[in-house]
C-alpha cells in the first residue's frame, strides 16, 4: 500500500504544479501582465510546452486590447487535472486488483 500512496503522491505533485504554472499563465494573461517582466517571462516559457497539444484548439479573446482569455490553456488546465484524476484512479485500481488475488 505504501508504494501505490506514494505513485499516488508523485501524480498529484506533478499535477498540482502543472497546474500552478497554467494557473498562473491564465491569471497573468487574463491581467495583462508586462510580458518582459522576469517571473511572467518564465512562466510563459515554463508553460508554453504544456500549451503546445492544444495549441489552435480554440482562440484567444482580447478584451480593450489587454486583457487576454486564453481558452487554450483553460482547456489544458482541465485536461491535465483529468489526466491526473484518471491516473491515480488507475493506480488505485490496479492495487486493489493485485491485493484481491
Amino acid at each position: 500500500m505504501k508504494g501505490i500512496g506514494f505513485i499516488n503522491h508523485l501524480i498529484n505533485i506533478v499535477i498540482g504544479i502543472v497546474q500552478l504554472i497554467l494557473g498562473f499563465r491564465i491569471i497573468l494573461k487574463l491581467f495583462g501582465a508586462a510580458e518582459t517582466a522576469p517571473f511572467v517571462e518564465w512562466v510563459y516559457n515554463t508553460s508554453d510546452p504544456l500549451l503546445h497539444p492544444f495549441e489552435g484548439i480554440f482562440p484567444s479573446t482580447v478584451l480593450d486590447g489587454t486583457f487576454v482569455i486564453e481558452f487554450s490553456a483553460i482547456f489544458a488546465f482541465l485536461i491535465y487535472t483529468l489526466i491526473g484524476y484518471f491516473l491515480t484512479s488507475l493506480v488505485t485500481g490496479f492495487d486493489r486488483r493485485w491485493n484481491k488475488e
